[in-house]
């Protein structure tokens, strides 16, 4: 499975994506508002665990690669979690440091909207994140998701926002 956009391209983990996906989710301030910071062994279950969710759902988190050079970035994609004791289908990312705040989230994310409206037959997507991660809470929004609820997590006790797109909302027309 790939998906492709202007700058990106989103294409199922493997295991040679390890090294990459260290500089993002072992990165302690990239990871500051996930639960902990990423050591080698989690870095492996991470990939082993998507590639899973790939065979068993058809979607997961994807690798997010520069269309030009190939250059591993981040990941996005399509999991299912638990929100607030529900579990809901959720589009989550997380990009390497030093290649925040140039869209790449916000274009990687709106292909994965898009492509789940179009591939699978949810008719909701989510977004999670602590109340604090301003930058993920602008993703959301940026893609077309509004404020859906807010708890607090009785694992964490950190205030989380929930944002919601609907099919219904067009958002594959949102840029």
């Amino acid at each position: 499975m790939v998906i492709e956009t202007p700058r990106l391209i989103l294409r199922e983990m493997e295991d040679g994506d390890f090294a990459a996906l260290r500089r993002v989710l072992g990165d302690r301030h990239n990871m500051r508002f996930y639960p902990y910071v990423f050591d080698d062994a989690r870095i492996r279950a991470w990939i082993t665990s998507n590639i899973e969710r790939y065979s068993t759902f058809g979607f997961g988190l994807w690798a997010v690669c520069m269309k030009d050079g190939g250059e591993l970035i981040g990941d996005c994609g399509l999991t299912m979690q638990n929100i607030n004791g529900v579990i809901l289908p959720e589009i989550g990312y997380h990009m390497r440091g030093d290649m925040q705040r140039n869209g790449y989230a916000r274009e990687a994310a709106s292909a994965v909207r898009d492509w789940a409206f179009r591939v699978t037959p949810f008719r909701r997507l989510f977004s999670y994140m602590p109340a604090a991660h301003v930058a993920s809470a602008a993703t959301a929004r940026s893609i077309g998701m509004e404020l859906a609820n807010r708890y607090i997590d009785s694992s964490s006790g950190i205030e989380t926002l929930v944002y919601e797109v609907c099919k219904s909302d067009k958002a594959e027309h949102v840029a």
